[in-house]
């Protein structure tokens, strides 16, 4: 059952699948994802295994507080400081955090600047969340196809027609999926639920990316000391898998785990054996 948390202006809304009784599973997604992003089935499977998942629509997604598209009244702290807002909202001391994409760069972020409030931290499909000893040039680049995507962008659709929307989302993600088979239809619901849910699509799929990055955190991602699990595709166009080991490297103590043939997606059917069995093992007794 959803519900919403309320902070000052910001009123995020927060969903949790299984008993909260068990140990919390905080899920945190990337920009311009709503909570719709992470399957019900795959949050059903983290349930099963003895986790209480909460997922929650972040800023500009879903039913949480929107700000004009191209305006967003907000920084990129901001975003990070959401997560803790829910676990407070939600009366969790601390929970276990897995982030995807610029999400596992918000839970790096977290980590570090509330080391108190992350039991155990999963890294999917991301790179650094914060300083680091190596280079961001140093680490390897997007696929040309990818590049050349952010250099021409595709025409925007009109955002309030739901099935041009579709089209528009799905037809990027064939460009980050790796190689292993896209169920586009299961895509295609995924979108027209999150539509569904946003009163304003243009909102939710500009603003994350705009918003300033606001201040940075306190030290490097060296210091974290929350155990951490790293999982990546191998097959990521955007972030390729040598972002996932320097980010194993970096961080003191991090296992890495390969999701074969992944690209730079919300986990896909394809690969929840392996995920669901690594976050339940990496959060077991912690």
């Amino acid at each position: 059952m959803e519900r919403f948390v309320r902070d000052g202006e910001v009123t995020l809304c927060v969903e949790g699948f299984g008993s909260p009784d068990d140990p919390p599973l905080l899920l945190i997604c990337g920009n311009s994802g709503s909570m719709d992003w992470w399957d019900d089935e795959l949050c059903a499977r983290f349930a099963a295994g003895g986790r209480h998942v909460v997922r929650y629509d972040s800023r500009d997604t879903g039913r949480s507080t929107q700000w004009p598209a191209g305006k967003p009244g907000y920084t990129g702290a901001d975003l990070r400081d959401d997560a803790v807002r829910v676990l407070d909202g939600l009366g969790i001391a601390a929970a276990h955090v897995l982030g995807i994409s610029s999400g596992g760069a918000i839970a790096q972020q977290v980590a570090v600047e509330h080391p108190e409030r992350v039991r155990t931290l999963t890294l999917v499909s991301t790179s650094f969340g914060g300083p680091a000893s190596v280079p961001w040039d140093d680490l390897p680049p997007s696929t040309e196809a990818v590049a050349a995507s952010f250099a021409q962008p595709a025409p925007e659709p009109d955002w309030t027609d739901r099935e041009a929307v579709v089209d528009h989302v799905v037809s990027g993600e064939r460009l980050f999926a790796g190689t292993l088979a896209v169920d586009e239809e299961r895509l295609a619901a995924l979108v027209r639920r999150a539509f569904e849910r946003t009163p304003d699509m243009a909102a939710a799929w500009k603003n994350h990316w705009i918003a300033e990055p606001g201040p940075p955190i306190r030290a490097g991602i060296a210091s974290i000391t929350a155990p951490t699990l790293v999982l990546h595709g191998t097959a990521d166009p955007l972030l390729p898998y040598g972002h996932g080991e320097a980010l194993a490297k970096e961080i003191p103590g991090a296992r890495l785990v390969p999701l074969r043939g992944m690209g730079h997606q919300m986990p896909p059917p394809q690969v929840w054996d392996v995920l669901v069995a690594e976050v339940l093992e990496h959060t077991a007794d912690k």
